[in-house]
């Protein structure tokens, strides 16, 4: 095995040993997740509503809409 690749393995095996063994830690990263989990789902609700469900009611006015836009687009 070369000489990099056996860093690379220690500096793998340091994280997992550093993760395996943190109490305090583990609370903060599961806090983090649930705010990132709940960061994207405001900013789904609020910043990114559904466009085209709301506006029309059929898919074939939908794909008209899109169709539309893309021609206008390209000009």
């Amino acid at each position: 095995m070369s000489q990099t690749a056996n860093y690379f393995k220690e500096f793998i095996y340091l994280y997992i040993d550093g993760f395996r063994n943190m109490k305090t830690g583990k609370l903060l990263w599961k806090i983090i997740a649930f705010k990132f989990i709940v960061f994207i789902l405001i900013m789904k609700v609020f910043f990114f509503p559904n466009f085209l469900k709301t506006n029309f009611s059929t898919d074939n006015e939908r794909s008209a809409h899109v169709l539309e836009n893309l021609i206008q687009g390209n000009k």
